[in-house]
């Protein structure tokens, strides 16, 4: 009896091995997308509950403006961006944020006119704010928003950081306009309207990061979700890459760094105001690793795992997966490397190759997504340089 149970303990654990094996679903196409929608949910609920804490912090603060407010409504902002950012990997295929009728002009317009809004320095009575012909409601803002021309921002989240730091004179630091232009008598002129400007894109926001929420909800018959798990799998991937690979050159490397580095100009970085574009730099970049791993950490902290294009890469071309997955993470550490504040990096050597870094990791990214989309079966991504 003792002699067989060596056979036995192999038979065992052969077993073993097959249920495990039985137990793991083959990566598929079909897979990668489903999980990219709930990675895609996942984040926009945070970036959500982010904006719904700025909007509480700007109720607080409008209703009484204090200097301690105004930091709490600032720091809701920041870490509000955190999430917010790496979604940008979840646009340029005219999904629900960035469709002919989406939001995304709303949301995150940039770069913007200071002077369209507010007063600036040298015209103390400019803006839609010094305007009291014009209506501050959410309807009247949203119309506002881009007309004459792209840079007359009105709305979202950079409307709302002009608002809390003001312009940025500083070389050192970020915006520093005092909770004093919100209250009555305290120097600046139409406080009231400033309030409700305030509070108002802020509450746009939320409703603007609520219907693309929404789009992604799960169990949804008639939402966009349920439409782009049902259309044949190949054709959602190739929207998932397009939003990668436009992100990653076009977008990221393009028009974020690389016109700010040749201009050398504060007024071509992403967060002028409150000198967050560093951060807004890498959030964006994890963001596109986030959809290549299938791995996205929450707000809370919780991890959200699956079938990532990297998995489903691998099992057509290992070597390649593996590699792409070393350059994305490669171009994440470069963009940590990146000092605040950005507008003094592009201007200094040290800082210039920092950035040139970055843009060139991110260059390589794409050309090697180009590659795997190849690999994939897509013979084009339509991402632009």
């Amino acid at each position: 009896m003792f002699a067989l149970r060596p056979a036995l303990l192999a038979l065992a654990l052969a077993g073993a091995a097959l249920n495990t094996h039985a137990a793991t679903p083959p990566v598929t196409e079909a897979a990668v997308v489903s999980h990219y929608a709930e990675l895609v949910y996942a984040n926009y609920s945070d970036a959500l509950a982010g904006a719904r804490a700025v909007q509480a912090a700007v109720q607080r603060f409008v209703a009484a403006p204090s200097a301690e407010g105004l930091v709490a409504a600032r720091r809701a902002w920041l870490a509000a961006r955190e999430a917010y950012g790496q979604t940008e990997a979840f646009r340029f295929y005219a999904g629900p944020i960035d469709a002919e009728d989406g939001p995304e002009g709303r949301i995150n317009a940039w770069p913007l006119d200071e002077s369209y809004i507010d007063y600036v320095k040298g015209k103390p009575k400019a803006g839609i704010i010094n305007d009291p012909r014009v209506t501050i409601s959410a309807d009247n803002l949203a119309r506002l928003n881009e007309k004459g021309g792209e840079e007359n921002v009105a709305t979202g989240w950079h409307a709302i950081e002009f608002l809390l730091w003001g312009q940025d004179f500083s070389k050192d630091g970020p915006g520093n306009r005092p909770y004093t232009d919100y209250v009555d008598g305290g120097g600046a002129p139409n406080p009231e309207r400033r309030r409700l400007y305030l509070a108002t894109v802020a509450d746009l926001l939320v409703a603007d990061l609520d219907s693309v929420t929404r789009a992604w909800t799960p169990g949804v018959a008639d939402n966009y979700r349920a439409r782009f798990v049902a259309e044949p799998p190949r054709a959602s991937l190739k929207k998932i890459l397009i939003g990668l690979g436009s992100l990653s050159r076009a977008e990221l490397a393009g028009e974020r760094m690389e016109v700010a580095l040749d201009n050398r100009d504060q007024e071509d970085e992403h967060s002028c105001f409150s000198d967050n574009t560093h951060r807004d730099i890498v959030a964006n970049a994890s963001g596109i690793r986030n959809v290549y791993s299938g791995r996205y950490t929450r707000a809370d902290g919780s991890v959200l795992e699956g079938p990532g294009v990297q998995a489903l890469l691998a099992t057509v071309d290992a070597p390649l997966a593996e590699r792409l997955g070393r350059e994305i993470d490669a171009a994440v550490v470069d963009a940590a490397a990146i000092h605040a504040p950005f507008d003094r990096e592009i201007v200094n050597p040290a800082g210039r190759k920092r950035v040139a870094a970055t843009v060139k990791a991110l260059k390589v990214q794409t050309a090697t997504l180009v590659q795997a989309a190849r690999a994939l079966g897509i013979p084009s991504l339509n991402v632009s340089g």
